[in-house]
């Protein structure tokens, strides 16, 4: 993007960057109340790289598709959750209805994140104009944006509850 971001935009990339109000929605989804988001948003459960410990973010869903739920990492790949599901590849998604549902994450390479992306622009083009603002200005320059597609386990022959 060419232009300064504008203030709309540099206060969702602050916002972005106040933990506990990105948190605020993961007791809801622990709660089995995540149906109040609809499908725009996914609880992502990981684990810890180091720790193994059980770790939750929430973040907006870009695509989905009978089995297959995309989601992008505007904090790029240096995000704790994505270097857990790059280290580890243990996921289970809360979204709508579903509730800790098991998935096997597949972090897609630069050409292919492109190509999600611009699906995702060309299908909302002011949100994208708005979410690519906010992690320009949260990664300083040209955003590295990385998507993650979530399918059935390998193995498996869907998407199954656990």
């Amino acid at each position: 993007m060419t232009s300064e971001p504008r203030v709309v935009d540099r206060l969702m990339a602050r916002l972005l960057r106040v933990r506990w109000l990105m948190r605020l929605p993961i007791p809801l989804y622990r709660a089995s109340l995540g149906w109040i988001f609809g499908d725009r948003l996914v609880m992502i459960e990981h684990r810890g790289r180091t720790s193994g410990e059980r770790r939750f973010v929430v973040v907006e869903v870009i695509g989905m598709e009978r089995n297959a739920v995309r989601v992008a990492s505007g904090f790029g790949r240096k995000s704790q959750w994505y270097r857990n599901l790059a280290a580890n590849g243990v996921a289970f998604l809360s979204v709508g209805r579903y509730r800790r549902v098991r998935a096997q994450p597949r972090l897609l390479d630069p050409a292919a994140s492109a190509t999600v992306l611009a699906a995702y622009a060309a299908a909302h083009p002011e949100a994208w104009s708005h979410l690519r603002a906010a992690m320009e200005a949260l990664q300083g320059g040209e955003p590295d944006i990385p998507v993650v597609e979530f399918g059935p386990p390998s193995g498996g022959t869907g998407i199954e509850a656990d």
